[in-house]
């Protein structure tokens, strides 16, 4: 699988029911505008994960390839097991930077949501094991906006229809059959 793929669908799956993409759904409903905040999502994740592949790109340059192996792998099963946890958005999240119009709204609050998330970690692991860089970037901000856009656009309605415990499950799987293939491969 490419990185670029892989990246893609790590993150697709990492997001479902994640906290930025219940915040997608808030900024949704309190602005009812999609393109701005979209775009929003698009500047944010692409400087976050930026910056969270450079992080996990030098981290690899730093270890023995055996380590970074091992690493990587526990790192996917860490996030396999806290897809597991279903996040809660803060509130909070959503006001930050209102005063500022939509899009800046969801650039302030995206990022920081981004921060330390699983998403964003997921980035660093897979920048750390695979390259280029840029195709886990593009791959994971693709992911993030498979992932969250739909929910701009369609809004609480599907959340409340979508089966986010069975996702999370299936997500969860994945990671850890990709951290045990990894480990062992």
């Amino acid at each position: 699988m490419s990185t670029f793929l892989l990246a893609t669908a790590t993150v697709t799956l990492a997001e479902l029911g994640d906290k930025t993409q219940l915040l997608a759904l808030i900024l949704a409903a309190k602005y009812r505008r999609p393109w701005p905040i979209a775009l929003g999502i698009l500047v944010a994740t692409l400087v976050n994960h930026t910056l969270a592949g450079a992080v996990g790109a030098l981290v690899a340059q730093w270890l023995a390839p055996q380590t970074l192996r091992v690493l990587v792998a526990l790192g996917f099963l860490a996030i396999a097991a806290w897809t597991l946890i279903p996040d809660r958005v803060d509130q909070g999240d959503a006001a930050r930077g209102a005063g500022h119009g939509v899009f800046v709204a969801t650039v302030i609050s995206f990022f920081l949501a981004e921060m330390g998330d699983k998403t964003q970690i997921a980035t660093a692991v897979i920048a750390a094991e695979y390259s280029p860089l840029w195709q886990v970037v593009a791959g994971t901000t693709l992911g993030m906006l498979l992932a969250d856009v739909p929910m701009v656009w369609l809004g609480a309605r599907f959340a409340q229809r979508l089966p986010l415990a069975a996702t999370r499950l299936v997500a969860a799987l994945l990671f850890a059959a990709l951290g045990l293939w990894i480990l062992v491969g």
